[in-house]
């Protein structure tokens, strides 16, 4: 038989374990929504319109610095690939989502 602190211990493990399921669970139900909201708004009419905007006047500002034109093209190209590197790994995070999943159930050795 368990005495009284031995008993508390683990009904303490066991209520932490719980508190863990529910975290896990809200986290793997929650995480897949906030990724294609991400996706969403990066590839939104809105937010090409703001890029586009953006790398206009990123070129201009290196042209008017006195860049020569051949290099504010190639900076500008850089700089749109790097929203367009991120767009990709968000779209690759959104697919991955699903091949992961966390198995929140009780194992077979766990004790009651």
């Amino acid at each position: 038989m368990l005495n009284n602190k031995e008993e508390g211990k683990k009904k303490s493990m066991h209520s932490d374990a719980e508190e863990l399921k529910e975290i896990l669970s809200t986290v793997s139900t929650e995480i897949p929504g906030l990724i294609k909201n991400i996706i969403a708004s990066v590839f939104s009419e809105e937010a090409g319109r703001s890029m586009g905007k953006a790398a206009a006047a990123f070129y201009e500002e290196l042209k008017e610095s006195g860049m020569p034109d051949a290099v504010a093209l190639k900076m500008t190209q850089d700089y749109m690939a790097t929203f367009t590197s991120l767009g990709d790994l968000l779209k690759q995070v959104g697919k991955d989502r699903t091949k992961i999943s966390i198995d929140t159930s009780k194992s077979n050795d766990e004790e009651d």
